[in-house]
């Protein structure tokens, strides 16, 4: 630069000198040399070489001033790489998304973290605002743009909003959204530089908390919290208690808060419950405990809560949540049920006695009776009307022996708690139930369908499974339909779960369960006007499956028959 200036210098001083000789030659012409020739000469030779020299100052003064120029451009230029540096490290730091919109010509630049947070590419990003306002939530989207423009036309500098923008696989993410607004001397906005903060997790754990607000004010539970450490001896201070602790005891909030749960104890209450809360406290442990607790208007009342402690991010106890009921109904409900149960034992008690007593002193004159009657059998009696009333004292003393019996039979079931089970062989017990009811056999002629050879040991009693199918048997045979032949399936199979199962079907006169679903299986309990029904078979039945551990179930349609399935553990 430096030569440049000293050769415009030596140009202009040729030009000049040449300018200056024909100035001098153009003045001799008029004036004479003897008057203007050295004055002429010494003027022009001044005048050159000062228009130089200032000429020369000037462009010296020019040169440093593109200097200083070209330096403040180079400082300007080294400011703007370290901004853009600076930029690019805040933007991966921060993970923000950084964009950059200029207004006036609808132009938009987004971060690298437009791909990082939301996963798009490059050429998927849009370069305008439509793009950016298209992928905002719908249910935000009119929302957000009223704040923005509403901003831009307010004109201050700073702007925010929370809002839902879309991903690149359409799912939304929570942002905060921060913009600063940029004005020319006319104060009209003409850019806007902001970054979109991701706030899902925040948003989450928001919604979450304030879910958890809801349940704790809503829910009908006391809850209480606790500091972690005890105030001078006393239970922990209360720091918080919910509306439902208020509905409970009486007291309010700040009846409460800074106080102890102390503040329930009165005369009734055990003081070996407190001292456990200490000890529980002492030991960080949960706990659950009930004791008698006093309302604000001195009301008795049973309290059960438990204690459980809260654990901060240095795994130390931060505080004690308690979660409290009023179960004093439940206790007198308790209380009651305790009261009946000894009662109905007492009554149970009772009644096995007179069952006893009755069962055993009736046997002997039952005895006496059987025996009177079968030495009348011997005598010739004349008087036919006195013959009608034996018979018919006859028949009822037989009667009243087999109640007794049948009474008996119950009684030893239902006192029998343990069975003994022994291997039996299933055909072998069919075998016994059968020649015991020949002669019915004989008579009804129904055919049999055996099919046991899937099941042929049987680990059960083997006297209570003969009754049992005794029992079914003839159930089957008695109640048989005239309309048709007596058909009787019985088949044994193993489920999976190591089971036995037996199904009696029958095509007989069938029950009507709609009617007699309820007693179906109860004592005395009659479904058909036979003049030697009982009514105590099935109830026997499902007191000696049920003695063996098992099940019994029953399906039946009037006239059509009916289908009993025993289950037995083998």
């Amino acid at each position: 630069m430096k030569s440049k200036t000293n050769q415009i210098t030596i140009t202009y001083v040729i030009i000049a000198v040449v300018l200056a000789t024909f100035l001098y030659k153009t003045t001799s012409l008029f004036f004479s040399p003897e008057n203007y020739l050295i004055f002429n000469l010494l003027k022009d030779l001044i005048l050159i070489f000062v228009t130089a020299f200032v000429f020369r100052y000037i462009l010296s003064k020019n040169e440093n001033r593109n200097k200083n120029i070209f330096e403040r451009l180079e400082n300007t230029n080294s400011k703007i790489r370290e901004s853009n540096q600076k930029y690019d490290i805040v933007a991966k730091a921060t993970s923000d998304t950084i964009w950059d919109w200029k207004i006036p010509e609808d132009k938009l630049s987004w971060s690298k973290g437009i791909k990082t947070v939301f996963g798009y590419e490059e050429n998927e990003v849009g370069d305008n605002s439509s793009w950016w306002f298209g992928n905002i939530h719908p249910e935000d989207s009119i929302k957000m743009s009223i704040k923005l423009y509403s901003f831009l036309e307010q004109k201050t500098e700073k702007w925010q909003d929370e809002y839902r923008f879309k991903c690149a696989d359409n799912t939304y993410k929570y942002v905060l959204d921060r913009g600063f607004l940029l004005k020319d001397e006319n104060g009209k906005a003409i850019r806007m530089i902001g970054a979109l903060q991701d706030i899902t997790k925040q948003k989450k754990e928001e919604l979450r908390l304030k879910l958890l607000e809801t349940v704790i004010l809503q829910t009908k539970e006391s809850i209480v919290i606790t500091e972690a450490t005890f105030n001078k001896n006393l239970l922990p201070k209360i720091i918080y208690v919910n509306p439902a602790f208020t509905n409970m005891t009486g007291y309010k909030p700040e009846e409460i808060i800074n106080n102890s749960l102390g503040l329930l104890r009165g005369k009734n209450t055990d003081i070996g419950v407190l001292k456990r809360i200490s000890q529980i406290i002492k030991n960080k442990e949960e706990g659950i405990l009930e004791i008698k607790c006093y309302k604000k208007d001195k009301t008795e009342f049973w309290l059960r809560f438990t204690l459980i402690p809260i654990y901060n991010a240095e795994n130390e106890i931060s505080n004690w949540v308690s979660i409290q009921r009023d179960v004093t109904e439940e206790k007198n409900q308790e209380k009651e049920k305790e009261q009946l149960i000894k009662e109905l034992t007492q009554n149970n008690k009772d009644l096995k006695q007179f069952s006893y007593i009755t069962s055993h002193n009736l046997r002997a004159p039952m005895s006496n009776l059987t025996g009177l009657l079968n030495l009348i059998e011997d005598i010739n009696i004349e008087d036919s009307e006195l013959k009608e009333i034996i018979e018919g004292f006859n028949k009822s003393t037989h009667l009243l022996n087999e109640t007794i019996e049948d009474l008996t039979k119950v009684m030893i079931i239902k006192d029998n708690t343990v069975v003994q089970k022994e291997s039996i062989s299933l055909k072998e017990v069919f075998e016994n139930v059968f020649n015991q009811v020949t002669t019915q056999i004989e008579i009804h002629k129904p055919i049999l369908k055996l099919d046991l050879e899937k099941v042929s040991i049987i680990n059960t009693n083997k006297a209570y499974l003969e009754s049992i199918l005794l029992n079914l048997l003839t159930n089957s045979l008695k109640y048989k339909s005239n309309d048709r032949i007596l058909k009787i399936t019985i088949t044994a199979r193993q489920t999976d779960d190591n089971t036995v199962e037996l199904n009696f079907k029958d095509n007989g006169i069938g029950i009507d369960l709609v009617k007699n679903k309820d007693k179906i299986f109860g004592l005395y309990q009659r479904f058909h006007d036979y003049p030697d029904s009982k009514g105590l078979g099935l109830y026997l039945v499902k007191s000696q499956v049920e003695a063996m551990k098992g099940t019994i179930s029953i399906t039946s349609e009037v006239d059509k028959g009916t289908t009993i399935t025993l289950t037995f553990k083998n």
